[in-house]
Parts: C-alpha cells; structure tokens; sequence
C-alpha cells in the first residue's frame, strides 16, 4: 500500500542507505516497498513516541539489507518458489517430528547419520529442539539461551549444523529450529553488561529499584512454575535490582517497549533464516509485552510484534515461516496468526494444544463427549494457516479445554480435571497410566501432567504385569492417537521415540540440575539397540513403527488429507465415536471420512447418521488404512475397539 507520510521517511532512509555493490537488489526493494506501510505503522505504534523514532525506524532498515545481503542464491531461490507456491507447508505429504539433538542422536554430526531412520518412517520435517548455547546447569533445557548465533558444545559446532541443513535439503526435508523471544539467560552478554551497571543493556530487560513496580506487575500476574519459580521477579545481588523473571529466575525477559530489544531479535531471526532453516519456532511468544494490571499474557502489543517481525522476514527472507508457541486457550491462539485476515499476519502454524487434551481426555474417559463439544469450540482457522497436531511433545500436558466445554459434555470442570490428573498419575482405581503432577498450584489445586506417551497409554504398567490383554489395548492406544493427528486437519508431529513405545525414563533423578523437573521423564536418550527392534518381527518395537509408518505413507497419497478448511465435524449419538469428514475438490481420495472408538469393545453406528450428509451411498466402503473392503450388516457400522477408520466415500 502506498502511503506519502511512510514512504516520504523510507526515501529519507534510503538516500543515507549504502549498499552493498555485486548483489541483485530488485526483489529486496520489491518487497521493502511492498511491506513498508505496515512496518512504519506498526513500528509508529510501538515506539512512535521515542525521540530517536526515525533513528531506529532506520536502524531496522540496514538489519533488514544486511541480512538480505547476505541471503545465499540458493535460499533466495526458494523465497521465490515459495511466493509462487504460497500453500507449500498446508499440504499432506508433510510429516514431522520433534526432538532433543543429544537425545535422538548424541550430537549434530550423528543426528546426520540417522536422517535415514527419518526417511524411513515418513518423516520430511524435523523440528531440532534447542541448539544455541546455554549455561551447563540452569538452562531450562536449552531455553535460556547464553548466546542466540552460537551452537551449544554440547550439540556440536555451527560447521556440523550446517552439514546436517546442506544433507537434509539434499533429502527435500524442512528443518525447524526455535529462537527464544521472549528471554535470555542471565549469563547472555546483555545480561553480563546489565549487572555491570550498563543502562543500555538494563533498558533490555525489566529491572527496578525497589518492589514498587514490581508488586504492581505481580498483583494480576499468574506464576507460570509456582512449585520451583514462586514469583514473577528476582533480585539480583549484583546491582541491587529487581529483574522479571516469568519463567525462571535465570531467565531474564526482555524488554519490548524498547525498540533496540526487537532490532537484535530481529536481526537473529534473520541469522538462523540465512543459515537455511526453513520454519523457526518462536518460543513463548503469549509473553512479548507486560504491562501492570494485566496477566502480562496474550497483549494486544505482543501480536502487533509478531506482525512486525513477519513483515520484516517477508522483506528479507519470505520463504521462512513462523510457529507460534503459545499454549493458551483457543479463543486466544487462534489469534497468533493473525486476526482480521485471510493470510497469516503472525504465524503460519500454532500448536494444536487444545485438541491434544482433548484426545487424552477421550482415552481417560472412554468417551467422545468432550472431545466433540471442545472441537467445535475451535476457532476456524485463517485460509492460510495450518495447525501443528501432536499427541506428545517436550512439555506438560497441560487441561486447557474451556470449562463450558467441560459443563456441555456434563461433567464438572474442577471435579473432571481432578479426574484426569488421578487417572494419569495411576491414583485413579482403573487407571493403567504412569504418569507424574507438574507444575502442581497449591492455592488452586491446578495440575498438568508429564510422562512419555507410551506410559500415559498404559504400555509401561501391562509389560510389568505381562498382561496381554492390557499390551493390546494400550498399543492400539498409542496408533489411535497417531491416527487422528494424522487426519484431523495440519501437520502432525510425532515426538521422537514414540513410534517405538519408549516409556518413561526415570534416569534424570540422578541429575542434580533435571531431578527437581519431572518433564524430563519424557525426554529420553533414545538407545539405538531397542530402536533397531523395529526390524524384529513380533516386537512391540515392529509392531508400532510398522503401523505409524503406514498411517504416514497413506496419508500422504490423500488429497483430502491437505489442509483447506476441508473439515467437517460429524455429531453421532454414540458417545463412544468421533467423527468428521474431509474434503477437496479433486485428487485422490478426495473425499474421507474419519471414524474413532475410543471405547475397548466395538461401537456401532447407523450409517443413516453419514447418509443425511449426502456420505456413504454405496453398499461397499474401502478402508484406506487397512485396504479392507467393509460391508455394513443391518444398515450399520462397527467400528473395532480402539482404532480409526479412514472410509473413502
């Protein structure tokens, strides 16, 4: 959009501009050009108020050129592929997997060596958690970055991660990596010169004299880990000064009412683009701006950064796409991609974390109620957006579903939360899962949930029994949940070890700097000899990566399976099942409906409920999965006990 007043100032910028010489500026003057309205009024909006305004409107500026100088052919290539092809990450042969370097593979130069185990599963898209360089003991697991352009020792060097980016670009497979926007860890250089009594790099952080301010921003804060980090503030010995600490009290949040703050951030998000990262994970993003008398959460400030820092990636990098990591509930998730819009303003993908609790309170209940009401409650997401769907991941397990939802599916929400936390911890009479309270609130009685999938689903307790039956079930647990991250509608993501049924690892107690953070049960240090099972007919090993593996391949040949807004929910009386219908004009299988039991004896359904909607008209139906050809007896269909059914229709 041309506007005189924005435009006026990019020349004023433009004309002290130097540029480099031997480049090809076009598509870089392009897109400024294209994008500049909205970072002037954006940036306005922000820091409009600043006498030095037009000074770091100009700093931000030469980031943008010197980072685009300095963008390799290859990737520039690809920015003009992707804008082309503006839909590439929504569609189905995308297959993804989350994992800890050092605990997949011991270090980056071996993470290499096993990309074919990746490939061999289906996987196309790795998300690499935490590389940068942290501190040896207080490092949140790598998420109290020490120095955001520097790969930690313990995953190897900046030259290995560069090898493993050239090997899997060979391989047509995505890399994600994160960048920590939201803090550092107190041993960053910033922090270093802030205790040193430098007001520049103070003026970064939050940091006061006294507990005036302080008191003020904690009377309508919540404390995020109020078991190990009570408080949102630390007094730091070296200045005498209060510092916000959300998250922990080594991990400083940065200041974003100061605009030299979002220039370096940036400027590293750009860094890690230019290495050649395809999707960057901006961690804990719901945090970006505090302001007192607020929960210091989901401000409206906070979106408008991240529409900043999506237009200045489109300027200098547009083939890069963001992932919003906030956890929060789905009124407000929906949001970080940007409301108002066709087009993601902010984040192309957000983490489907509703949907993930609600898949966990079916397999606990054995009912679909919830599951239901809680998807309908999901916001439509924006044309050009997609969900990361996921059964586990690195964190808690966190109950975010709404408690209307709660109170529609007839339970009550603090009695039924209680429940959930009994029934995965084992305290439940029923109850086969081994799991752990995090994050336990005494004053609330709120608790989310750790333990590794396999273990939640029952896995770990059957083998210690030898109960066949108990094996059974919890492995078709294990492929149910894989099944429906895989139709439902996004991109799945497994979490490393899950294909093979990896249980909790008890092994972090003995880890003076992990034994106080019970997440670390589902971090495992993956062992290649049981992971080589997968090979041994008979195995639980075999038996689980065999299946997943089908579901990938499978989903990838079904056009339906892209993610359009080509989801229709499908409300059956049976409150055992859960249904929806995808869709697509053209391709193959391009219409599929999803059936799930989450009850362990067979359900049935009348297949009147599918043929009001125009579905199911033959007398046959082909599961897609299995191949099976499925003819319904009396006008009805039964669905086995946990398990899927992809009906081609």
């Amino acid at each position: 959009m041309y506007e005189q007043i924005s435009h006026s100032l990019l020349n004023d910028i433009l004309t002290q501009f130097k540029q480099p010489k031997g480049e090809d500026w076009q598509h870089f003057y392009t897109r400024l050009g294209a994008n500049f309205y909205a970072i002037h009024s954006l940036f306005q909006h922000l820091y409009g108020q600043r006498a030095d305004f037009k000074e770091q409107l100009g700093k931000l500026v030469n980031v943008l050129a010197q980072q685009y100088a300095q963008r390799a052919p290859h990737l520039r290539a690809k920015d003009l592929e992707r804008e082309k092809n503006h839909d590439w990450f929504m569609q189905q042969k995308w297959v993804g997997m989350a994992l800890y370097c050092q605990g997949f593979a011991g270090n980056l130069a071996s993470m290499r060596e096993r990309l074919p185990y990746l490939q061999e599963l289906g996987i196309n898209l790795v998300h690499i958690m935490p590389l940068c360089d942290c501190p040896e003991l207080q490092n949140d697991g790598g998420y109290a970055v020490r120095d955001f352009r520097k790969v930690d020792a313990r995953n190897g060097t900046m030259e290995d991660l560069e090898q493993l980016i050239a090997a899997m670009q060979q391989s047509d497979m995505l890399l994600t990596l994160d960048v920590v926007v939201n803090h550092t860890s107190d041993e960053h250089e910033w922090a270093l010169k802030a205790k040193q009594g430098d007001q520049q790099y103070q003026d970064y952080y939050y940091m006061y004299p006294d507990r005036t301010l302080p008191d003020m921003f904690e009377a309508a804060m919540p404390e995020v880990f109020p078991e190990q980090a009570p408080g949102s503030f630390t007094l730091n010995p070296d200045t005498g000064k209060w510092v916000m600490t959300v998250f922990n009290h080594y991990q400083w949040d940065l200041n974003y009412s100061n605009p030299a703050v979002f220039i370096e951030m940036v400027d590293i998000v750009l860094f890690w683009a230019n290495k050649g990262v395809d999707i960057l994970r901006l961690d804990a993003v719901a945090f970006l701006w505090k302001k007192i008398g607020s929960s210091c959460q989901n401000e409206r400030e906070a979106h408008l950064i991240l529409q900043l820092l999506k237009d200045c990636c489109q300027v200098t990098a547009p083939g890069v796409i963001f992932i919003a990591e906030a956890i929060v509930a789905p009124t407000e998730i929906i949001k970080y991609f940007g409301e108002d819009a066709i087009n993601a303003k902010e984040c192309e993908i957000a983490y489907n974390a509703t949907f993930m609790a609600l898949l966990w309170d079916a397999v606990a209940t054995k009912q679909t109620v919830l599951l239901t009401k809680g998807v309908e409650d999901l916001p439509e997401k924006l044309d050009r957006a997609t969900w990361l769907n996921y059964v586990r991941c690195h964190d808690d397990i966190g109950l975010g579903f709404s408690d209307k939802a709660i109170i529609e599916a007839g339970f009550d929400p603090v009695s039924h939360r209680r429940f959930l936390v009994d029934y995965y911890t084992g305290r439940y009479p029923e109850s086969n899962a081994r799991g752990f309270a995090f994050g336990v609130n005494k004053k609330t009685g709120d608790a989310r949930i750790s333990g590794a999938l396999a273990s939640l689903a029952g896995l770990e307790t059957a083998l210690d029994y030898q109960d066949q039956s108990a094996i059974e079930n919890a492995m078709m647990t294990i492929i149910l949940l894989h099944n429906l991250i895989m139709s439902f509608g996004g991109i799945p993501l497994i979490y490393y070890g899950d294909a093979v049924g990896t249980l909790n690892n008890d092994s972090y107690l003995q880890d003076e700097n992990k034994m106080h953070d019970n997440r670390w049960v589902h971090r495992p240090t993956l062992d290649w000899e049981v992971m080589a099972l997968r090979n041994q007919p008979g195995t639980i090993q075999q038996r689980l990566f065999s299946q997943i593996k089908q579901l990938i391949a499978i989903r990838k040949e079904i056009s339906a399976f892209a993610d359009l807004n080509n989801r229709e929910l499908i409300t059956l009386e049976n409150p055992h099942l859960f249904a929806f219908h995808r869709f697509v004009q053209t391709g193959m299988h391009s219409k599929v409906v999803v059936v799930a039991n989450f009850d362990t004896s067979p359900q049935s359904v009348p297949l009147q409920s599918f043929r009001q909607k125009g579905l199911f008209k033959g007398a046959v139906l082909t599961e897609l999965y299995s191949g099976q050809q499925i003819i319904p007896e009396s006008d009805f269909l039964t669905i086995p006990k946990l398990t899927a059914y992809w009906l081609s229709t």
